[in-house]
């Protein structure tokens, strides 16, 4: 280095000794204008209110705040909970040193002295603006889904806005967790700022992207047709159909002929099912489809294959204080009213069937119009024509031509129910009962039973008959006496 460069150096910063000691260059011009120190140290400085909105660089980066610097006398402190509108970010994913970014005041000195800013509201001041101009003129706005919350989504358009649920789509979503992550568009439907509160509907916005294409799809869809669709969603009162263009909706009442608890029984979601179109509500953008009108009605099946007066086996699903519901085929049940019990008075249906028990009934009515059949016990003791598929499962040789059951192999299944069912009954069809001599009585005098009813079971009391049967055996004994005097 030359001497004349060593001369400008110490002249710019000082000067070393022999033994390296620095000394600093004196400062002998006054070089600040006429001023004082205090006055030029307080022009170099930002003047800040409560509330304003500032500018800085960030100059650290902390787990739980951001420290910008923005020409005050410290440096402004970001809370991590004032970066952003997502909760629970970590600082460095949002922002990062030597950024510049703007900051709103919300306090010039805690209770710590330091500059408190945030971020967060810096966005919110300058989204306000543009939302409500985007509100009055009907605008859109697009953001991506950050969170899912209760009853619906919250969306990154600048601010918080929260999407409702059931506005998601043109249809209700059950499972929101898919749309995280996700950029939608939507219409702005509330607004308050004093809530701070952004209500938004992609529903709208659909409808009216589609509003074109939805009226040609319903124009012509005609009611009875049959068409082919996807189950989209499942509801407690039916399923949603997407039939390619629009979703209709399956009643509950429309999904079986059976009746359903749920509809999550009959169908599922992603389920490929035929249906036919019940209505078309061109106004109000709104389909009817019905699953079973697709299938075979079982009520028609079963009239079409049974008669007034057949025989049919059944299982006995429900009592009434009137009488007892029996099964008599799939989805098919008929009521056993409580005079039609049994040859002797019934006060109660229990005292005859109980829920589950099966037997055989007889058709005494067959109403398909207002869907009802009428059955009988006590007619079906008395015997008659069994219904063909009793027929085929007992054996054709165990009847006769009209249908009637003479009997089968011994020790068959048939044979075995038959005598199951006579033996409940007391006694065959058409065959008169047996009584032992000495159990008759007097001429004219019939035996009474009297039925008491208990809590735990139903005692018969026949003292009237063992009189009966005693006084024969005295009025015999008295004879054969006078025989052998």
């Amino acid at each position: 280095m030359s001497e004349q460069t060593i001369a400008e150096t110490e002249s710019q910063f000082g000067t070393f000794d022999s033994e390296g000691n620095y000394t600093p260059r004196q400062i002998v011009d006054a070089d600040l204008g006429g001023i004082d120190i205090e006055e030029a140290y307080t022009s170099t400085m930002v003047l800040v209110e409560d509330g304003q909105l500032v500018e800085g660089t960030v100059v650290r980066v902390d787990q739980d705040e951001v420290l910008l610097d923005i020409g005050y006398k410290s440096e402004g402190v970001i809370p991590s909970r004032e970066l952003s509108i997502r909760n629970d970010v970590d600082p460095s994913e949002v922002v990062s040193m030597g950024e510049r970014l703007e900051a709103l005041v919300i306090t010039k000195e805690d209770k710590e002295g330091r500059l408190v800013l945030s971020k967060k509201r810096a966005q919110y001041e300058r989204a306000w603006g543009k939302i409500e101009e985007l509100k009055e003129a009907d605008g859109i706005v697009k953001g991506s889904v950050i969170e899912v919350v209760k009853g619906g989504l919250i969306v990154d358009i600048g601010l918080r806005g929260f999407l409702p649920a059931s506005l998601v789509e043109l249809r209700r979503v059950r499972d929101l967790q898919p749309y995280v992550g996700k950029e939608l568009e939507a219409k702005i439907i509330e607004l308050d700022k004093n809530r701070n509160n952004v209500v938004l509907s992609r529903r709208a916005w659909l409808e009216e992207t589609q509003k074109e294409q939805r009226g040609a799809f319903l124009d012509n869809l005609k009611p009875g047709e049959r068409r082919t669709g996807v189950v989209s969603s499942v509801v407690n009162f039916g399923a949603f159909v997407d039939l390619g263009g629009m979703d209709g909706l399956v009643h509950v009442s429309e999904l079986s002929w059976k009746h359903v608890d749920h509809p999550s029984s009959v169908v599922s979601v992603g389920d490929e099912i035929d249906i036919e179109v019940l209505e078309v509500d061109l106004d109000r953008e709104r389909i009817s489809l019905s699953l079973k009108a697709t299938q075979q009605d079982p009520w028609q099946e079963f009239a079409g294959s049974h008669r007034v007066g057949e025989l049919v086996y059944g299982r006995v699903t429900k009592l009434v204080p009137f009488g007892s519901f029996v099964q008599v085929g799939d989805g098919i049940e008929g009521l056993v009213h409580i005079s039609e019990m049994s040859a002797h008075h019934v006060d109660l249906p229990e005292q005859v069937v109980t829920p589950g028990e099966e037997l055989w009934v007889k058709i005494i009515d067959l109403d398909l119009q207002r869907r009802r059949i009428s059955l009988s016990i006590k007619q079906a003791a008395e015997g008659g024509v069994v219904a063909a598929e009793y027929q085929e499962h007992f054996g054709d040789h165990a009847y006769d031509d009209e249908g009637n059951y003479i009997g089968g192999d011994e020790g068959s299944e048939g044979q075995a129910a038959w005598e199951e069912f006579y033996a409940d009954g007391d006694a065959a069809p058409d065959a008169p009962a047996e009584v032992e001599e000495g159990e008759e009585g007097e001429e004219g005098e019939d035996v009474e039973y009297e039925y008491v009813e208990v809590e735990e079971e139903v005692e018969i009391e026949v003292e009237e008959e063992v009189e009966v049967v005693e006084g024969a055996e005295v009025e015999e004994e008295i004879a054969a006496s006078s025989e052998e005097e």
